[in-house]
């Protein structure tokens, strides 16, 4: 058994010990540690002191001690701080592991070198607490890098015991609820998110390399526009007017590129008032950027070096597990139609340019549910949603979606009825989503007006017609190529993560009642 594995075990133990399941045990356990705080005021000790200057991270210590031989002792003093994880009391001895950041290490206090009063203080610090430790670098016989400890400070006083790694913090939703404490005891919620941060740098990273300029555009809405969801409505009390949560980017980005901008893109939240499932938050994080002078096929390719990148800086490598499929990212990814795809999956034609009764009778004989005010293009996505989605495990472009769904994107050159739209799929779901943006102010008004209607008639994904945006498209938007990629479903995929409430600190949840 490794030595960090015995210090797993021994956590285990210690904290099963605290009865943390009990609430008689946790009650008593936290007045024990109120008067441990009282003993250390009137004795002049502050349990919550302002700073502490630390020489190096533990990270650090490891990378740079690591060949130190076992049984060997340095000159050199360090000063470090983490929060007590494990600690086990050998009579005149006291071994103390402590976590920060980036490592463990553990502290080697011994009685002859801190003198009577330090060591009792020691003795007397719990799991959980915060702390600063002074002196030399040495390694045990066994190897263990430890700081031969000279000096003690409490950093922060833990009135709470820590949750039981291995017993008490199995409940999913107090993972989430209780993110801090989920972080405390799981690597691997914290490896998920250094995941995300550095999914997100390497997508800032790539972007800056080809010139486009990071923007913030507002997250209140005159209109709710740019995607098909359901808004949060909110209320200004000084203007007396009513507001909505963006649910995209996209509408305030391209008035940007209107402007002379050319390359633009925003890491934002957006707001879908809609379900809540292991793919659905009703706030989560996109990245849409917008190129001028580019068409769809440009996004696409842009899509790919994008999510390479990502996997290459976060994991170290383009290899992916995708639903038990070892996928390689930098292989090409395959490019189809949707339509293409529908009429393989039910063994005929479907095309938008069939009549509505058509189409909804091919539905129905393959037990597709559709709805009566749904067109043709609305019935051909079900279609493909019900028969073909699944069945896209690999990075999968599905392109030339009809226009009846696409509002913002233009007519196809080659086909009328579809459009020049992308979305990419991964392990059978939606990662991202990409037009040859639409930039004909008439055309546009039409496609708005078939929103409203569409609204009108009880749609309430449906848009309206924003009618600044229709100005800004009157002064010129040029042929521009836009994207928009699901953060939160990218670092699922990164991270092998299986609920996007993984990916997201704090998720949301019902309200907690509190006793």
């Amino acid at each position: 058994m490794t030595t960090e594995n015995k210090n797993e075990h021994l956590l285990a133990d210690q904290l099963a010990d605290q009865n943390t399941d009990s609430r008689t045990g946790f009650h008593a356990e936290r007045t024990r540690r109120l008067s441990a705080i009282d003993e250390l005021r009137t004795t002049g000790v502050n349990p919550y002191p302002y700073r502490f200057d630390r020489t190096h991270t533990l990270g650090e210590l490891r990378e740079k001690f690591a060949p130190l031989e076992p049984g060997n002792e340095t000159d050199e003093t360090v000063s470090v701080a983490g929060r007590i994880m494990l600690k086990r009391d050998q009579g005149k001895l006291i071994f103390v592991t402590i976590r920060d950041r980036s490592a463990d290490i553990q502290l080697f206090v011994s009685k002859s070198v801190v003198g009577d009063d330090q060591f009792d203080v020691i003795n007397n610090l719990d799991l959980g607490d915060w702390v600063g430790a002074h002196g030399l670098i040495m390694t045990t016989r066994k190897g263990e890098l430890s700081v031969k400890v000279s000096a003690v400070d409490l950093l922060s006083k833990s009135l709470r015991p820590l949750p039981d790694k291995f017993h008490g913090l199995t409940d999913i939703d107090t993972r989430y609820r209780q993110r801090y404490a989920d972080l405390i005891v799981n690597d691997e919620a914290r490896r998920v998110f250094e995941v995300r941060h550095a999914t997100i740098s390497s997508f800032r990273r790539t972007l800056s390399e080809r010139e486009y300029i990071e923007v913030e555009t507002p997250v209140l809405h005159m209109e709710a526009g740019g995607a098909h969801a359901r808004p949060f409505v909110t209320h200004h009390n000084t203007l007396d007017m009513q507001l909505f949560l963006r649910i995209a980017l996209e509408l305030h980005l391209k008035r940007l590129i209107v402007g002379g901008m050319e390359r633009v893109f925003e890491i934002g939240r957006v707001f879908r008032n809609e379900g809540i499932s292991t793919r659905h938050n009703p706030e989560f994080t996109m990245m849409e950027s917008y190129q001028a002078f580019a068409d769809h096929t440009d996004v696409m390719d842009l899509t790919e070096v994008l999510i390479r990148n990502a996997a290459r800086d976060a994991l170290g490598t383009t290899f992916v597990d995708i639903r038990g499929t070892e996928c390689d990212l930098a292989e090409p990814w395959r490019r189809v139609r949707m339509i293409d795809l529908a009429s393989e999956a039910v063994g005929e034609k479907v095309h938008p340019s069939q009549s509505v009764d058509a189409l909804r009778a091919i539905a129905k004989k393959h037990g597709i549910h559709t709805e009566t005010r749904w067109g043709s293009g609305r019935i051909i996505e079900e279609i493909f949603a019900e028969k073909s989605e699944s069945t896209l495990i690999k990075p999968t472009f599905v392109t030339g979606h009809p226009v009846e769904i696409s509002p913002l994107a233009r007519v196809d050159r080659e086909d009328p009825f579809l459009t020049e739209r992308f979305e990419l799929f991964v392990g059978t779901h939606e990662l991202a989503n990409g037009f040859s943006e639409l930039n004909d102010p008439i055309e546009q008004r039409e496609r708005f007006a078939q929103e409203a209607k569409s609204k009108a008639a009880g749609n309430l994904e449906a848009g309206t017609i924003d009618e600044d945006y229709l100005r800004a498209l009157e002064f010129g938007l040029p042929p521009t190529g836009g994207l928009g990629i699901g953060i939160d479903r990218l670092v699922m995929l990164l991270s092998g993560a299986s609920s996007i409430k993984d990916v997201i600190l704090f998720p949301t949840l019902r309200p907690e009642v509190f006793e």
